[in-house]
């Protein structure tokens, strides 16, 4: 708990989104997706961590996939060393226009585009050790990352970040991303059955087997519609409406009209009932996620 603290208050003033699904939630995607790997991955998987030393990063290790899944958040408090790597967790796609994933991705600095990138870097064993230690961190926490809709999906206030909310008896002191983020994943992963093997319970071999189909491209487009009707769309009755009050960038006043950043005149509220209703969804969010991670982990290790 002391290392969360001290993570979330060392990332919360970054300018961009800093975290997805906290630890319980990475760390959940990870373990679902060595549950559904077979044998000879996780034995690769094994091999490579055990090497994790490579990385010289002993403040933030990545001997187990659990670690590694949050390893690409801890290294973010290393500042200037790892600083390239804050735009890859997110990829800012407009929910209120047609999907358009080639603009925010034009540079590779998407989440998408590293998930390809580290999948590939993975695979080979022509690198050195140290490198495909490093893709395995990336890989396993971006697909994490892809499947919190509001890194998918944003509105012009940082996938949610800007968007005050309250959420349960946290009236005021939290934000739509940090909640979904959080405490909506945290209270969905813990409801019975809880953790990655109640979650997989959930499922029977079927469903299993295509949640784990598409491509990443596909999985961009569902989390996003995900983030426009589910995360925004729970909080907002038309997140894409201009009848809100909108917050010029820079002043501290309201005016009426079109803003690159829409905020309700109300602050939003998620009670239980919403809490209620929106549980199997992240539910569903974080079991793709580890489903389609243990696929790419599978075609690149077996």
């Amino acid at each position: 708990m002391l290392r969360r603290f001290v993570l979330l208050v060392a990332l919360l003033g970054l300018p961009s989104p800093a975290l997805a699904w906290w630890e319980y939630g990475h760390e959940t995607v990870a373990r679902i997706a060595w549950l559904a790997a077979n044998p000879h991955t996780r034995a690769e998987i094994r091999r490579l961590l055990a090497r994790s030393d490579l990385l010289e990063t002993p403040t933030c290790p990545a001997r187990t996939i659990a670690q590694a899944s949050i390893w690409p958040d801890c290294i973010k408090t290393l500042q200037d060393r790892f600083s390239y790597a804050s735009p890859w967790h997110y990829q800012n796609v407009d929910v209120c226009r047609e999907f358009d994933q080639q603009t925010p991705c034009r540079d590779g600095n998407c989440v998408s585009a590293q998930i390809e990138r580290n999948a590939r870097l993975l695979a080979d064993r022509g690198l050195p050790l140290r490198e495909r230690v490093m893709a395995l961190a990336f890989l396993v926490h971006f697909v994490g990352d892809l499947h919190q809709p509001l890194h998918a999906g944003d509105r012009g206030d940082l996938g949610g970040n800007r968007l005050a909310i309250s959420y349960g008896i946290i009236a005021g002191r939290t934000n739509l991303h940090l909640t979904w983020d959080g405490y909506l994943a945290e209270r969905a992963i813990s409801t019975p059955p809880a953790d990655a093997a109640g979650l997989l319970a959930d499922l029977d071999p079927a469903e299993r087997a295509t949640m784990r189909l598409g491509s990443v491209t596909d999985w961009a487009r569902e989390s996003w519609e995900a983030s426009r009707e589910y995360a925004y769309g729970t909080a907002l009755a038309d997140p894409c409406g201009h009848e809100q009050v909108a917050m010029s960038p820079g002043h501290g006043s309201a005016v009426r009209g079109t803003a690159d950043l829409l905020i309700p005149a109300e602050r939003p509220k998620i009670d239980e009932a919403t809490t209620q209703r929106l549980i199997p969804i992240v539910r569903r969010q974080v079991t793709r996620g580890g489903l389609r991670l243990a696929r790419l982990l599978d075609q690149a290790l077996a």
